[in-house]
């Protein structure tokens, strides 16, 4: 068999060359349009589900589920080339305008997630702090039916009773996040806010633990109706629990009723001696009764100082002021409403 001479081989090493070196052009310029092309999604917005513990395929393969084609091996070459093939996050993701694959990449393993939000309301019980959190869909329910001292146990408490440990905000979250880490996240708010207070505290505050400055504040919490007079609100209570003088406070007494209160508190609520009635009880109640924010921390721990130990509501929402029974009881006469009750 006639051995190819020199020409041949060289001409058909060109060829191979030439061939090769149009395929590198070839490829690099697909990858050049393949990176600074946007992915072709179904609609717009298109939102992903990226599960804890995803791997890379398992990404591509979330993401072609909710009509984004990203080209599976085009997208986990790039991603192997950039060294990012580890780094996706998991999270809800929404894709709101085109991108490029380089860009969703970047969205991935920055986790660039969409947030929900939890609105926990100021004055609010922890009953009404879960029943929100179980009504947010964007939430995962992993507390739900759980007693509350299970759920305690979940967040890393301490505490045995949970009321009043929460602090109310607007808390910002991943859609998909678990419910205990809203909470987790409440639960510590309001301990780095307390313990704040507690250490600027008036010298001449009459509390033997930060607790009890969260029970005072969770009543001057719901007793106050205009912001303006929170601290004055706290400086009357607070006088009453220095002197030994009845709190008087009609929400103590609504929330020891619990469901049972319809909505209407009568004189027999008044008489009928419990743990939460202020009117037969000096003192404070045996837990906080609603969840306080900042302000009625401060009112609690700083209060107005003021002569006044009585207020009677005027009706439009503010309150009329007494430093003594008989001023009070005028006041009484002229403020008081069928809808009003004296304090």
């Amino acid at each position: 068999m006639p051995r190819p001479n020199g020409t041949a081989v060289l001409t058909a090493l060109k060829r191979l060359f030439a061939v090769a070196f149009l395929a590198g052009l070839a490829a690099a310029a697909y990858g050049a349009w393949y990176v600074a092309t946007p992915v072709a999604v179904r609609t717009l917005p298109a939102e992903i589900e990226i599960p804890p513990g995803t791997s890379l395929r398992a990404a591509i393969e979330q993401l072609e589920r909710a009509g984004v084609a990203v080209r599976r091996f085009e997208f986990e070459l790039l991603a192997r080339s950039l060294g990012k093939a580890r780094g996706i996050k998991a999270g809800s993701y929404e894709l709101a305008r085109p991108i490029t694959p380089v860009e969703l990449l970047e969205k991935l393993t920055r986790g660039d997630v969409t947030q929900a939000e939890a609105r926990l309301i100021e004055g609010w019980t922890l009953a009404q702090f879960r029943a929100a959190l179980d009504a947010n869909q964007s939430l995962r329910h992993d507390t739900h039916g759980l007693e509350d001292a299970e759920v305690l146990a979940r967040i890393g408490a301490t505490e045995t009773l949970a009321e009043g440990l929460f602090f109310p905000d607007t808390y910002l979250f991943a859609k998909g996040s678990s419910d205990v880490a809203v909470l987790r996240r409440a639960y510590r708010a309001m301990r780095r806010h307390l313990e704040a207070e507690w250490a600027a505290r008036d010298a001449s505050a009459p509390y033997r633990s930060s607790y009890e400055a969260l029970i005072m504040a969770s009543i001057i919490e719901k007793e106050t109706g205009q912001a303006a007079e929170r601290d004055l609100i706290g400086g009357v209570l607070v006088n009453r629990l220095r002197i030994g003088m009845r709190l008087q406070a009609d929400p103590t007494v609504i929330y020891g009723l619990g469901e049972s209160f319809d909505g209407n508190l009568k004189k027999e609520h008044l008489v009928a001696d419990g743990p939460y009635n202020s009117y037969t009880r000096a003192g404070l109640p045996p837990t906080p009764i609603s969840m306080p924010g900042l302000a009625s921390l401060r009112a609690a721990l700083r209060p107005a100082r003021t002569d006044a130990l009585y207020y009677v509501a005027r009706g439009d929402g503010s309150s009329h002021f007494s430093r003594t029974a008989e001023e009070h009881g005028r006041a009484v006469t002229k403020y008081q409403r069928p809808a009003a009750r004296s304090r």
